[in-house]
Protein backbone atom coordinates (compact mmCIF):
# COMPACT_ATOMS: atom_id res chain seq x y z
CA UNK A 1 0.00 0.00 0.00
CA UNK A 2 1.34 3.39 -0.93
CA UNK A 3 1.68 6.19 1.59
CA UNK A 4 -0.90 8.30 -0.26
CA UNK A 5 -3.43 5.47 -0.13
CA UNK A 6 -2.92 5.04 3.59
CA UNK A 7 -3.31 8.77 4.19
CA UNK A 8 -6.58 8.77 2.21
CA UNK A 9 -7.91 5.81 4.22
CA UNK A 10 -7.03 7.54 7.51
CA UNK A 11 -8.65 10.79 6.33
CA UNK A 12 -11.87 8.96 5.43
CA UNK A 13 -11.89 7.17 8.80
CA UNK A 14 -11.40 10.50 10.62
CA UNK A 15 -14.15 12.17 8.59
CA UNK A 16 -16.53 9.29 9.32
CA UNK A 17 -15.78 9.33 13.07
CA UNK A 18 -16.24 13.11 13.14
CA UNK A 19 -19.59 12.82 11.32
CA UNK A 20 -20.81 10.11 13.71
CA UNK A 21 -19.79 12.15 16.78
CA UNK A 22 -21.49 15.25 15.41
CA UNK A 23 -24.72 13.39 14.64
CA UNK A 24 -24.84 11.91 18.14
CA UNK A 25 -23.92 15.18 19.88
CA UNK A 26 -20.71 13.71 21.28
CA UNK A 27 -17.31 15.36 21.58
CA UNK A 28 -14.18 14.04 19.89
CA UNK A 29 -10.89 13.94 21.75
CA UNK A 30 -7.54 13.85 19.96
CA UNK A 31 -3.96 15.09 20.01
CA UNK A 32 -2.81 17.92 17.76
CA UNK A 33 0.53 19.71 17.88
CA UNK A 34 1.30 17.81 21.13
CA UNK A 35 -1.84 19.22 22.77
CA UNK A 36 -4.96 17.44 24.00
CA UNK A 37 -7.96 18.74 22.07
CA UNK A 38 -11.72 18.34 22.58
CA UNK A 39 -13.97 19.19 19.67
CA UNK A 40 -17.65 19.51 20.48
CA UNK A 41 -20.51 18.56 18.15
CA UNK A 42 -20.72 22.14 16.83
CA UNK A 43 -17.06 22.11 15.79
CA UNK A 44 -15.73 24.31 18.62
CA UNK A 45 -12.26 23.25 19.74
CA UNK A 46 -10.77 23.43 23.22
CA UNK A 47 -7.34 22.61 24.57
CA UNK A 48 -7.41 20.42 27.68
CA UNK A 49 -4.93 21.50 30.33
CA UNK A 50 -4.33 19.67 33.61
CA UNK A 51 -2.83 21.50 36.60
CA UNK A 52 -0.59 20.00 39.28
CA UNK A 53 -3.64 18.76 41.23
CA UNK A 54 -4.98 16.93 38.17
CA UNK A 55 -7.85 19.36 37.71
CA UNK A 56 -8.85 19.73 34.06
CA UNK A 57 -9.32 23.13 32.48
CA UNK A 58 -10.50 23.84 28.95
CA UNK A 59 -9.39 26.88 26.97
CA UNK A 60 -10.47 27.80 23.48
CA UNK A 61 -8.01 26.37 20.97
CA UNK A 62 -6.73 28.33 17.96
CA UNK A 63 -4.17 27.05 15.51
Amino acid sequence: MKREELQEILKRAYDYARKQAKESGASMYYMKNNKRIREDAEGNTFELIYNGNGTREEVEYHE
